[in-house]
């Protein structure tokens, strides 16, 4: 028998997920398991110490952004977190995902 899901609704920008729809300002609405959850704080978690990393780096002269293999992963870093919120998003979730052009080609 498989997890029941519940809503959340999810600030991208802080990282915040909340099951109250009066939480700060939300981007986006989805419906998840406990464990989809877990993997989706865990990808946050991971972009947010990725982009400590890179606010460090970004103060130190002559560290070319192509070359960083830092900001390539918190680029892909992102990239699964919006995937994430496609599977699991609800219709308007889906389509603002689809119209910002983030997600690789299937």
């Amino acid at each position: 028998m498989g997890e029941s899901k519940k809503t959340y609704y999810i600030d991208i920008s802080s990282g915040e997920i909340s099951q109250s729809s009066s939480a700060s300002s939300w981007n986006f609405k989805i419906e998840a398991t406990d464990e989809e959850i877990t993997q989706l704080r865990e990808e946050f978690n991971y972009n947010y110490d990725m982009d400590i990393q890179n606010f460090i780096r970004a103060h130190i002269p002559f560290d070319e952004y192509h070359n960083d293999k830092e900001n390539h992963a918190q680029d892909q870093s992102l990239i699964r977190i919006y995937e994430m919120l496609h599977r699991l998003g609800d219709i308007e979730t889906k389509k603002h995902i689809e119209s910002m052009g983030i997600l690789p080609k299937q």
